[in-house]
């Protein structure tokens, strides 16, 4: 009984929270790869991407629910999620037209491209901060667990309950959506083969007549709808935050160098890697030792490698160790 306890224990703070961060991680990776892919540059503005579109979703979900309109026990940030989508592609548009088609027409190197988003990237975070301000908005509604704690042990009769909260449910849920329906459109449709054709030689696709200003527009579209999505899932998992999706920049680079830059599956892989690796490397495993040990041999401490409050380390560790293993990553993206 005491093994299945450490079980649940584990499951309940390890596993679940691993697996909804690494869904939250491999749809920014996925945006990150795709532009990598096409535009051969990383985009740091891609973090405050993730922002703008979840501040729009946030401020049509309190326009929904100003309405009355909600989704029941779903968030209603649910509802608001194409709007902000929409927002994103129109940010995301512009900034190409103003900006990074300059540099394209220019054929400028990935560094200049690099530095130019940087630009972009203080700008963007400028307009979020005078737009919606740089506090905490916690914006989820509806039911907040699935199934709580209490009602898993009333249902197994175990000492250590385990909750799966409705905001993790729906980021699993989504993601596997997102996932299969990216896949299904770079692999069957006309336009996504277009892109990865696009992507493996450029020179060779022009050849074929593929139209190179559609594919970066497709390209920046769904950028803009996984940094949406991807946000938003983060922030009904946890709060916004403007200054968040900054931090959250490091992580999101590590998965898609770690699984192979320019590698969809790569991306995912690599969201999942690094958002399992920080919540091993920062949970304290006392009371899981405390199921598993004789009671002489309980750990007097936390039993935690490091504290929470070094997570991103973990991401930074692992990529720099990637980099000097294995650059190409896990699925042999581009070489950096």
């Amino acid at each position: 009984m005491d093994i299945l306890n450490a079980f649940v224990l584990l499951f309940n703070f390890v596993v679940i929270p691993g697996l909804t961060y690494g869904c939250q991680l491999a749809l920014g990776a996925l945006g990150v790869t795709l532009i990598y892919g096409i535009l051969r540059f990383s985009n740091f503005a891609h973090g405050e991407t993730m922002a703008f579109g979840t501040m729009a979703v946030i401020l049509f979900t309190w326009l929904l629910q100003g309405w009355g309109v909600s989704l029941g026990p779903v968030p209603t940030a649910l509802l608001a999620l194409p709007v902000g989508i929409l927002c994103a592609i129109l940010l995301l548009l512009v900034s190409d037209k103003l900006v990074y088609k300059f540099y394209r027409k220019q054929k400028s190197t990935p560094v200049i491209y690099l530095i130019a988003s940087l630009g972009v990237m203080f700008f963007y975070n400028g307009l979020i901060r005078f737009v919606i301000g740089p506090d905490d908005r916690i914006f989820t509604d509806g039911e907040r667990f699935i199934f709580t704690a209490r009602q898993f042990k009333e249902a197994t009769g175990l000492e250590q309950g385990m909750s799966f909260k409705m905001t993790q449910g729906i980021t699993v849920f989504v993601t596997v959506i997102c996932v299969a329906a990216l896949f299904w459109f770079l692999t069957k449709t006309r336009t996504g083969k277009s892109m990865r054709a696009y992507s493996d030689n450029e020179d060779l696709a022009l050849l074929s007549g593929i139209n190179p200003d559609r594919v970066v527009m497709i390209a920046w579209i769904l950028t803009a709808a996984l940094a949406t999505i991807a946000g938003t899932l983060y922030g009904l998992d946890k709060s916004f935050k403007p200054f968040t999706y900054l931090q959250i920049l490091l992580p999101i680079f590590a998965a898609a160098i770690v699984g192979g830059l320019g590698s969809p599956l790569g991306a995912i892989a690599g969201g999942f890697v690094i958002a399992f690796s920080e919540v091993f490397v920062t949970f304290a495993y006392k009371r899981v030792l405390g199921y598993l040990l004789p009671e002489s041999l309980e750990p007097s401490g936390l039993v935690q490698l490091l504290s929470t409050d070094y997570k991103f380390a973990v991401s930074f560790a692992i990529l720099v160790i990637v980099l000097l293993v294995r650059p190409t990553g896990i699925f042999r993206g581009q070489s950096i």
